[in-house]
């Protein structure tokens, strides 16, 4: 009887419970559709409030709740029914329930924080993207309350501050991107507890700090990109735990060390980026494994050895990016079978190959550059079967033989550079159909002939650069017609006759360089309608006449050199000209003007006197040079008694061509290979010279001196005579110095590279020595004579050589002379010479 009591009052409480919720339809025990749904319309509209006004809100249409009671009784029923529900609003979206679980304002121009929204208020909420708004401030950790997101997107605002360590309490998460904001600190440790991860972008911040090992712990994660930040130390060897990864990129950052090993387990990977680091060593051989690798970008970095032979093993290759690094040895074979290849970037390495032999045909090749490299061999005909090639670039080698004619036959090429390599024969005729061509670069080769009038069909051509070869004959008056033309380089070469009326026609240009050629006659007037030129270099020619006085009319011009012709009479009156340094003006017979230069002033009545007058003084100064050679060669093998020269102590400060002088050293040995005799040319009595091609386009050439301690002394007072001489002259027919270097492993001297190396080496082959005509002999001469004149006459105090030979006189494409080798000169005072 008492259990049974027992069991009756236990049962009670429940029996209420289930007479008040059938009794009472007013009565709600447990929250409501309606009540959640009222609530998350409240949250909304709290947190639109909080949005800086602007007229992106206007297009927001989220209305105000009613006033009244939201459950009140509706006359016509006796369910409670809300005016409005926020399941109808903007990017709102609702499950069956009426729930909101989505929303998604992509692009809204929604300017505010995430402070005033209420995260608890949206218990259902499973996916949120916010991305491409101007949200801004910390993503606050409460964010860790919508417990069934499984996808969120805040990208592309201007969030900032750290990753909140609470975001990884969302375990449903499976989209994770925070990219494009201001988010700094370091990754959260605790990132490999979202093991649900399928795409994690954390790109394009300021992230820094080790990218966390436990990152490894995300076995579902398709795409991992955590580019363009700051991370530093090693690349996480469990990253290679990642077997479902297909997309992975760290580029931009400032991870390194070596790529792991382990990389070769991500046999799913088609996207590898760790471009922009600071890796080193070499790829792991292992990377043939990813046979489903597409785009491979390893570049800028520190990486060396040589690539993987079997690097296109799976065939899917179409983007491979290594260029500016020390990779050495060969193309790998295998790019040659890569069909799909689409974008190929080799350059700035170290690679040996012969690339006649290491590439094929590829039908969707867009862009192939490998300049800055020791390669050889000669110009694939294949290139011309590439139908789809926009840029080919292949400057900086060692190519050889002619440019092959079925290049002609890529028509939709936009770039070609085949600068700076040993190119000899013409330009083909093919080239006209290069329509599409905008850029032309094959300067500093051996191509001869004719600049080709086909070259008048390349209507597209901005950028033409023919510099350092050997064309010859008239420049083609058709180049007027290139009207896009806005950089024409045509310097040293051998063209002659008059410079065409019709470069008046290019209204584009802006950088125009004709000098070292053999052009005559006058300047065009019609030149002063490029409007636009910024830089003109007539120098070394043999133009003549006045300069037109149109030429006042070019107040963009800002660079003029004319020097060295038999222009005569006034300067035009505007800066380029007035401001213009005095060996941008010199070697001219009677310019005259009031200007930077301190010219004479111009007298046109007495113009034809002063011109007798000077030529009369130049022919006596010319034969008392010649006297001078003669005794000089027969006073050479007379030995002198050097005075004691004090020993100069620090550094003589000068600059030529504003090297930094470390980076002048490092490129130096890096483009030498610290010295190998493969880049020497020639050899003498205190030092070897080599030729070095810096990154920048310069090629110089440097003398290494021999270091023979027992002799220090001699060696020492020989160096530093050298660097004090040519560090303060300065003339056509001196060799010039740029740099130099005192060091107890390294002591050399940077000078210009003369082209045809000594007048002793030419002499001394017959082939050679029957190219010096009398007429270039003459002028050899002539060249040493001003030499000399301008040492022993212009200078203070005057410099005596000591050593003119034939070995020490160095010989430019055109012949032209220049003095070297200032080891043993004598200054007639102790004060540094001072030279005009």
């Amino acid at each position: 009887m008492t259990s049974f009591t027992s069991a009756k009052l236990c049962f009670l409480p429940y029996c209420l419970v289930i007479f008040l919720f059938v009794s009472s339809p007013n009565w709600v025990a447990f929250p409501s559709a309606t009540s959640t749904s009222h609530t998350e319309a409240e949250a909304l509209l709290k947190w639109k409030a909080s949005f800086f006004p602007n007229q992106a809100l206007n297009n927001l249409t989220w209305y105000d709740l009613p006033t009244h009671n939201i459950n009140a009784t509706n006359s016509s029923s006796t369910n409670p029914k809300p005016r409005t529900s926020p399941c109808t609003w903007t990017g709102v979206s609702c499950n069956s329930a009426r729930s909101v679980n989505k929303i998604e304002l992509v692009n809204r121009g929604l300017q505010g924080t995430l402070h005033e929204f209420s995260f608890l208020s949206f218990p259902n909420l499973e996916y949120l993207n916010l991305t491409s708004n101007k949200l801004f401030d910390a993503i606050p950790p409460q964010i860790s309350n919508l417990s069934k997101l499984h996808h969120l997107d805040l990208s592309q605002n201007q969030f900032s501050g750290r990753i909140p360590p609470e975001i990884c309490l969302l375990r449903n998460l499976k989209f994770l991107h925070l990219s494009w904001n201001n988010l700094l600190g370091e990754i959260p440790k605790e990132i490999g507890n979202l093991k649900s991860l399928v795409n994690l972008e954390l790109s394009h911040n300021n992230l820094s700090g080790a990218i966390p090992p436990n990152i490894g712990n995300l076995i579902n994660l398709n795409t991992l990109y955590l580019h363009n930040n700051q991370l530093s130390g090693l690349i996480p060897k469990e990253i290679g735990n990642l077997k479902s990864l297909v997309n992975l990129d760290l580029g931009n950052n400032q991870l390194n060390g070596s790529i792991p090993a382990s990389f070769s387990n991500l046999s799913n990977l088609e996207i590898l980026f760790l471009r922009d680091n600071q890796l080193s060593g070499s790829i792991p051989q292992e990377l043939e494994n990813l046979k489903n690798l597409i785009l491979l970008k390893l570049d800028t970095n520190q990486l060396s050895g040589y690539l993987p032979r079997n690097i296109c093993q799976g065939g899917k290759l179409t983007n491979l990016s290594v260029h500016t690094n020390y990779f050495t040895g060969p193309i790998p074979k295998s790019l040659k079978n890569c069909k799909g290849l689409f974008r190929v970037r080799l350059e700035q390495n170290l690679l040996t190959s012969n690339i006649s032999e290491d590439f094929g045909v590829y039908p969707n090749l867009d862009f192939m550059d490998m300049s800055h490299n020791n390669l050889y061999g000669e110009i694939s005909h294949n290139w011309g079967q590439c139908p789809n090639l926009k840029t080919l670039r292949m400057a900086r080698n060692n190519l050889i033989g002619s440019i092959p004619p079925e290049i002609g036959n890529a028509t939709k090429i936009h770039v070609l550079d085949l600068s700076s390599n040993h190119l000899v024969g013409l330009i083909p005729r093919e080239f006209r159909k290069l329509s599409s061509l905008e850029r032309l670069m094959l300067n500093g080769n051996q191509l001869s002939g004719r600049i080709p009038s086909e070259f008048g069909s390349l209507t597209d051509l901005d950028y033409l650069d023919l510099s350092t070869n050997k064309f010859s004959d008239s420049i083609p008056s058709i180049l007027g017609d290139l009207l896009k033309l806005y950089h024409l380089n045509l310097s040293n070469n051998k063209l002659s006759q008059a410079i065409p009326l019709q470069l008046g026609k290019l209204v584009q240009l802006n950088e125009l360089d004709l000098s070292h050629n053999s052009l005559e006659g006058s300047i065009p007037s019609a030149m002063s309608n490029v409007k636009s030129l910024l830089t003109l270099n007539l120098s070394y020619n043999n133009l003549s006449g006045s300069i037109p006085s149109s030429f006042e009319e070019m107040h963009g011009l800002s660079y003029v050199d004319i020097s060295y012709n038999h222009l005569e009479g006034p300067l035009p009156n505007i800066k380029a000209f007035q401001e213009a340094p005095p060996e941008r003006l010199e070697g001219n017979k009677g310019l005259c003007g009031k200007v930077g230069a301190l010219l004479p002033p111009y007298n046109a009545h007495g113009s034809k006197k002063d011109h007798k007058v000077i030529s009369v003084l130049a022919v006596f100064v010319l034969l008392s040079a010649l006297f001078i050679i003669v005794f000089l060669i027969m006073q050479r093998k007379k030995k002198h008694q050097d005075t004691k020269q004090n020993h100069m102590h620090g550094e003589i400060s000068f600059s030529v061509l504003n090297f930094d002088g470390k980076s002048m050293y490092e490129e130096i040995i890096r483009a030498t290979k610290d010295f190998d005799s493969i880049y020497c040319i020639g050899n003498g009595g205190h030092g070897s010279v080599y030729r070095v091609n810096f990154s920048s386009g310069d090629v110089v050439a440097v003398k290494k001196l021999h270091m023979l301690w027992d002799g220090e002394t001699k060696f020492q007072k020989e160096f530093l005579n050298e660097v004090r001489a040519l560090s303060e002259i300065r003339h056509r027919n001196i060799v010039k110095l740029y740099g130099f270097c005192e060091h107890k492993r390294h002591s050399f001297l940077v000078y210009e590279y003369l082209e045809r190396g000594s007048l002793a080496v030419m002499l001394s082959k017959n082939e050679e020595a029957k190219e010096l005509g009398w007429s270039k002999r003459v002028n050899i001469v002539k060249g040493l004579a001003h030499a000399l004149s301008y040492m022993h006459h212009d200078c203070l105090p005057p410099i005596v050589h000591r050593d003119i030979s034939s070995k020490n006189i160095l010989l430019d494409s055109e012949y032209e002379a220049c003095v070297s080798d200032f080891g043993t000169a004598k200054f007639l005072r102790a004060t540094p010479p001072i030279c005009p």
